[in-house]
C-alpha cells in the first residue's frame, strides 16, 4: 500500500493506477475516520482517472473538510489535469507540482475554516 505517515499531522499517499488507486483511497478514508491528518496525494504514476476515482477523491475531501484538514494533490499528468479542468474540480482541490511543495504548502498555510 502507498500510504505513509510522513508525520503525526501529515499522511502522504503514493497513488498507482486502478485497482490500487481505489484500494488506497478506500484505506485512506477508513484511516481518516479514526484519525484525521492533512493529506498529500501523489499522482506521479497515475495517467488515467475514472469517475469512481473522482468519487473516492471527493469522499476523502469531505472527511478532511469535516475535520478541518487539508488535502493537496501533486504530480498530476497532463491527461489527468485536463479531466480536473473539464469537470471544474481544478477549483475544488488544491494542487502543487511535487510532494516537497505539497508538504511545504500544508506546513506554511493555515487550515481551512
Amino acid at each position: 500500500m502507498g500510504i505513509q505517515n510522513w508525520s503525526d499531522e501529515i499522511t502522504v499517499v503514493e497513488l498507482m493506477e486502478d485497482p490500487q488507486f481505489s484500494e488506497d483511497l478506500e484505506a485512506l478514508a477508513s484511516a481518516l475516520e479514526a484519525k484525521t491528518t492533512d493529506v498529500v496525494l501523489n499522482f506521479s504514476t497515475v495517467g488515467f482517472i475514472n469517475s469512481s476515482n473522482i468519487a473516492a477523491l471527493l469522499r476523502v475531501r469531505k472527511l478532511l473538510h469535516a475535520g478541518r484538514r487539508r488535502m493537496v494533490l501533486c504530480g498530476i499528468s497532463p491527461h489527468a489535469w485536463g479531466l480536473f479542468q473539464v469537470t471544474g474540480l481544478d477549483k475544488t482541490f488544491e494542487f502543487t507540482q511535487d510532494v516537497s511543495t505539497a508538504l511545504a504548502t500544508i506546513q506554511l498555510s493555515p487550515r481551512p475554516e
